[in-house]
């Protein structure tokens, strides 16, 4: 019976090598800067490093890497306090699935990356010897049986995890985002409806905050960016809107209605209509009138 064999996809395949090495920095290090055409990678193991690059300045700690991809100019040094061990390699590779690492380029490594690291460190001693010259890699005579080989697959294990670890991040930012989006939509209901139920009498924003639990300038944003208004602007509007439901039922008189939603006096009641409305109460009443005329004439 022929089983039918499946073809594996590899995302990430090392061309080839062209240094691993541990450095051992002075606090006072200063490099002037240099471009090439292969990728590096830069873990710090120790200390802490300063490094520019094309487009940005990273401040460096124990337990960070940084990816350069080809021809991009870096500069590193040390910032004259805090030493660094930092262990370098650099490769060629043409797997599309780096260009991830364009926009990507700092982390902080977890346990798991690190102990890949050590892993590799070791495979790279183990292949070629404590102090290979870049460039000029060549595998000792004694080493392990398939070290190379190791050491390209853990390089290759690291980059997918570094990958997978910056996607892993970035669906929790997303469903982090989706969440708190919700909590927002949710207390700008309850705001709302809160104030829908109080709206004779003053409401203050400092009274909705600690009803709510919420500062200020984070109420203030959600309803600007909801209603284009400030929080107790939004809530003499439903007032208004409810001055305006009274008037069209004709159930009380204007300085009734005035009394009924807490306004100080008439005059400020009128104020505030026509603020929102762009006319008085009375005048509001009166083209209701004629709109009503108009309908039983014709």
């Amino acid at each position: 019976m022929m089983l039918k064999r499946y073809p594996i996809t590899r995302d990430i395949v090392i061309d080839k090598l062209i240094s691993c090495h541990y450095f051992e920095l002075a606090k006072n290090y200063w490099h002037r800067g240099e471009r090439h055409d292969f990728w590096e990678l830069v873990y710090i193991d120790r200390g802490e490093l300063s490094v520019s690059t094309d487009t940005s300045v990273y401040e460096l700690k124990q337990g960070d890497m940084l990816v350069y991809e080809p021809n991009e100019f870096h500069r590193p040094s040390s910032n004259g306090k805090i030493a660094a061990n930092m262990y370098i390699v650099t490769f060629e590779c043409s797997s599309p699935a780096l260009s991830f690492f364009a926009e990507n380029k700092r982390f902080h490594l977890g346990n798991e990356e690190i102990a890949t690291v050590s892993l590799l460190m070791k495979e790279g001693w183990n292949t070629f010897g404590p102090n290979p010259v870049a460039g000029k890699l060549s595998r000792q005579s004694e080493s392990p049986f398939g070290s190379e080989q190791l050491f390209v697959l853990y390089l290759e294990l690291l980059l997918l995890q570094l990958i997978r670890k910056a996607e892993v991040l970035k669906e929790k930012k997303q469903r982090a985002s989706i969440m708190k989006e919700r909590q927002e939509v949710e207390l700008i209901d309850k705001v709302t409806a809160y104030m829908k139920d109080h709206l004779i009498g003053n409401l203050t924003l400092a009274h909705l905050c600690e009803t709510f639990s919420v500062g200020r300038t984070h109420l203030s944003v959600l309803f600007k960016a909801k209603y284009d208004c400030g929080v107790l602007e939004y809530w003499n509007r439903l007032k208004v809107d409810k001055a305006k439901e009274h008037i069209r039922q004709n159930s009380y008189n204007l300085t009734e209605i005035s009394e009924l939603l807490g306004y100080n006096s008439l005059h400020y009641f009128s104020r505030q209509f026509k603020k929102t409305t762009g006319m008085t109460p009375s005048e509001y009443a009166k083209v209701l009138r004629e709109r009503l005329f108009k309908q039983i004439t014709d």
